[in-house]
């Protein structure tokens, strides 16, 4: 069911739009060969699942020590890790350890780029986030972990909270995400999912957005950008960032005040609104 629903929208939505900047990501620093509880910064964790699927995982550590919660991001279709870094770094200024691959076949370098291989990235996923708990033990607590994607990275995420069910996540951000044309319903223990959507989307429509987010029965957020197109968290960078970061802060250090700051982040800024059952 699941990988019909990828295949479905891989070949119809014009999902290879979704990524945004085709340039090469700078270098990123090697894995330390020793691990500490002060490491700050980013390293990089090189991943295979299979032999034959190389995810090569980018891990940003907040100055926070002790373990901290996990925020696994899966990037869009032609796009990378590092073009979401200014969203990213939000979230690890915040205290959070965010941890990004990139996928085998969907990245813009990918040496055989294939928009149908999405339907092997949840899988993926569930592999990186149990390979860098391995890597990091004392950064990361296993108890609170949280998924997060954009566009195909969105796909990803919903397969990880319903077809592909990670019981280990705790929450989850949808930006520009939808439902597949015949979806696994979203499944498991439930957990608050926050989507961001621009109203001007052509790639993942608003009405898509929308169909996918009343399928969700449980707590639930949605945050419109009714100047927003395929990448809101670049169109507005400051209301998208305020809005999940406290979305994190609850869902993951639960930190109620943040709760009550939600309608706050988003009705100060005059460009975005939101609906919630939080």
């Amino acid at each position: 069911m699941l990988r019909r629903s990828l295949l479905a929208l891989a070949a119809t939505a014009g999902l290879a739009a979704c990524g945004s900047d085709p340039r090469p990501a700078p270098r990123p620093s090697p894995v330390p060969e020793k691990k500490t509880t002060t490491l700050t910064g980013t390293v990089e964790v090189a991943l295979n699942r299979g032999g034959g699927r190389a995810l090569p995982t980018k891990v940003w550590l907040p100055a926070a020590t002790g373990a901290r919660p996990l925020i696994y991001f899966s990037h869009g279709l032609t796009s990378q890790p590092d073009d979401y870094a200014e969203l990213l770094t939000a979230w690890q200024a915040a205290g959070f350890v965010v941890a990004a691959p990139k996928y085998p076949h969907t990245w813009h370098e990918a040496p055989e780029f294939n928009a149908d291989d999405i339907v092997n990235q949840p899988a993926d996923a569930q592999f990186v986030i149990t390979e860098v708990l391995k890597a990091l033990p004392d950064r990361i607590d296993a108890n609170r972990i949280a998924a997060a994607g954009h566009s195909a990275g969105a796909i990803t995420t919903i397969g990880l909270f319903s077809g592909s069910r990670d019981e280990r996540l705790k929450a989850g951000v949808l930006i520009a995400g939808r439902q597949m044309p015949q979806p696994a319903p979203f499944a498991g223990t439930p957990s608050p999912l926050l989507f961001v959507q621009g109203k001007l989307d052509e790639t993942v429509t608003y009405e898509q957005a929308y169909g996918a987010y009343n399928e969700v029965t449980w707590p639930k957020g949605f945050l419109e950008l009714p100047q927003g197109t395929h990448l809101p968290h670049r169109d507005q960078p400051a209301v998208v960032a305020a809005t999940t970061t406290d979305f994190w802060r609850w869902t993951l250090d639960g930190d109620e005040a943040a709760k009550t700051k939600l309608p706050q982040d988003v009705a100060a800024t005059g460009v975005a609104g939101l609906t919630s059952t939080f």
